[in-house]
């Protein structure tokens, strides 16, 4: 019986420790945060770009895609 006792207080020690380091983790994830301040026009440059694809590895694919849609578009036949 004590044996078990000792695992149950053994798996609940665990258990809060495991708790207080997921907390500190969270914790200093909120106090590593930093602001930082921009011009609003260098804002809205960087909100344009965003939406853009500039690695090339990217864009070769794309472009395979596009030749790959190109050959199977001649192949359909609408009635």
């Amino acid at each position: 019986m004590s044996i078990m006792k000792d695992k149950i207080k053994e798996i609940s020690t665990y258990l809060e420790d495991r708790e207080r380091a997921e907390q500190a983790t969270y914790e200093d994830e909120h106090t590593s945060r930093r602001t930082v301040t921009i011009p609003l026009k260098e804002y809205d440059e960087l909100k344009a770009q965003q939406s853009s694809i500039k690695d090339p590895s990217l864009i070769s694919i794309i472009d395979k895609i596009e030749e790959l849609v190109r050959a199977l578009r001649k192949h359909i036949i609408r009635k």
